[in-house]
C-alpha cells in the first residue's frame, strides 16, 4: 500500500474535515451538518448521509474543464457520489441521526489512482469528527456511528496480486477493484472487472485477502485521526 496520511479537522469551518492522502492522491473531504432532510423523510425522524465529489481542473497532469461549466455532473461523478453516499449510509443508524443530514463534500486536489477509495475513507473521518462534536453538545443522544467503513483498491498485474494501486498501475492491470468494507471486516461493496483478462476463484480469493489487509490498516489510521480531532 502506498503511504497514507489522514490529517483530520483540516478545514475549521465544517463540523468535520479531514484531507486524506493514498500516495499521491490527495482529497479534501468535509462534512456538513444541516436540520433538514430529503422531502421523503420528512417527519419521519430519520436522518440522511449523502455525498457530492468533484475533481479540481488541474488534479490531474492535463486540466480538466469544470463540470459546472458543462451543465450537469459527468456520469463518472454520479456513480462516484452515489458509491461514498450508500458507504457511509452502511454505518449510520439513521434512528439515531435524527431529522437531520450530514452532507460529505470530497473535492480531489490531486489525482494518482484510487479517488474514490480514498474520498470514501476521508469521508468517514470527516463524519465521524462531526458526529463526535454533535454529541459533545448533546445534539445526539445515542451512538449514531454503527461501525466505520474505509475503501482500497485491489488488482492483479502480471499475474500478481497488488494493493492500492495507482494510476499507472491501474492502467496496466488486468483486473482492478475496489473494495468498501466496514472496520469489523463487512463488505459494503466488492467491484471487480477483468480490463484485460478474465480471473480465476484463486485470483478473486487473493485480491479479497489484500483487500482486508489494506482495510485493517486504514481502520487503524482513521481511529487516530479521529482520536486526534
Amino acid at each position: 500500500m502506498r503511504q497514507v496520511e489522514i490529517l483530520p479537522n483540516y478545514l475549521k469551518t465544517a463540523e468535520g474535515s479531514a484531507l486524506v492522502k493514498f500516495g499521491n492522491t490527495h482529497v479534501l473531504c468535509a462534512a456538513s451538518v444541516e436540520s433538514s432532510v430529503p422531502p421523503f423523510l420528512r417527519n419521519s425522524g430519520k436522518g440522511w448521509v449523502t455525498a457530492e465529489y468533484s475533481m479540481l481542473p488541474r488534479a490531474t497532469s492535463t486540466r480538466t474543464p469544470r463540470e459546472v461549466t458543462k451543465g450537469h455532473p459527468s456520469g463518472r461523478t454520479h456513480e462516484i457520489q452515489r458509491l461514498i453516499g450508500r458507504s457511509l449510509r452502511a454505518v449510520v443508524d439513521m434512528d439515531a441521526l435524527g431529522e437531520r443530514s450530514i452532507i460529505l463534500d470530497c473535492d480531489v486536489i490531486q489525482a494518482d489512482g484510487g479517488t474514490r477509495v480514498a474520498s470514501i475513507t476521508g469521508a468517514y473521518v470527516a463524519m465521524a469528527i462531526a458526529v463526535k462534536t454533535l454529541t459533545a453538545y448533546k445534539q445526539i443522544q445515542k451512538p449514531v456511528l454503527l461501525d466505520s467503513v474505509a475503501a482500497i483498491s485491489v488488482g492483479m498485474l502480471g499475474g500478481t496480486g497488488i494493493l492500492d494501486l495507482c494510476y499507472e498501475e491501474d492502467s496496466r492491470a488486468e483486473v482492478d477493484a475496489n473494495v468498501v468494507m466496514t472496520g469489523s471486516g463487512k463488505f459494503v461493496e466488492f467491484q471487480a472487472t477483468a480490463e484485460h483478462k478474465a480471473f480465476d476463484d484463486a485470483q478473486m480469493d487473493r485480491m479479497r485477502e489484500l483487500a482486508r489487509a489494506g482495510i485493517a490498516a486504514l481502520t487503524e489510521l482513521q481511529k487516530k485521526a479521529i482520536a486526534a480531532a
